[in-house]
């Protein structure tokens, strides 16, 4: 079960657990993710994997959760003589903030928006006439 929001609040918080918090990606997904920012090329699944010491697939799917999240970019490179490969590259870090600025807001709306419904909800009950012996 996930902590609650009050005790998230009182934890010491950091940037790379924004990308746990808002896509519920894992230890691995954040080291593949940091490998990535910190290569000055894009780089392949296997080049990944030997650098985070996992398995070929275990980084693949891990490599799919960055990229549907939108953090990281697959781009394809094309061998001369027929066939090609895939390398990979973080995603702007504005867009990736922008990104989450947008989740963010669209979450407080429906925060505001439960609030109000418990609101409503739990006000009405205290509009019901109390039964008066007499």
């Amino acid at each position: 079960m996930p902590d609650s929001m009050a005790e998230q609040l009182r934890q010491e918080m950091v940037c790379e657990g924004l990308l746990e918090c808002f896509h519920g990606l894992k230890q691995l997904d954040k080291e593949c993710f940091q490998v990535l920012v910190e290569s000055d090329e894009p780089l392949t699944i296997d080049d990944v994997a030997e650098a985070v010491d996992r398995e070929r697939s275990t980084t693949y799917r891990s490599i799919q959760r960055l990229l549907g999240a939108g953090f990281i970019q697959k781009e394809q490179v094309n061998y001369d003589q027929g066939g090609y490969y895939h390398v990979y590259s973080p995603t702007d870090p504005s867009k990736i903030a922008d990104d989450m600025q947008r989740l963010l807001n669209d979450w407080y709306a429906k925060m505001g928006q439960l609030i109000q419904e418990f609101e409503d909800k739990y006000e009405q009950a205290d509009e019901r006439p109390v039964a008066v012996d007499g």
